[in-house]
């Protein structure tokens, strides 16, 4: 579940392994291209964490970061 917290949407993710979060990051670059939009990503092990807002608005959650967080979940 997506939470706002200090102007970001965050949300942490865990998986079974390294290569299946690796997979799963491979699949928010591809959105995040498609978006024009780029998460602050921290990837340790099988743990994943992904903070949104958007910079050129002033570093706040705006409905690109909305938009691109629907399509994360997504991929699930």
């Amino acid at each position: 579940m997506w939470k706002e917290e200090n102007n970001e949407l965050v949300r942490k993710f865990e998986f079974k392994d390294f290569v299946e979060a690796f997979a799963f990051l491979s699949k928010v670059a591809i959105l995040s291209e498609k978006h024009n939009h780029h998460a602050f990503i921290t990837n340790v092990y099988n743990k994943v964490e992904l903070r949104l807002s958007t910079h050129d608005a002033g570093n706040i959650v705006t409905d690109k970061d909305r938009a691109l967080a629907k399509d994360i979940d997504g991929v699930l």
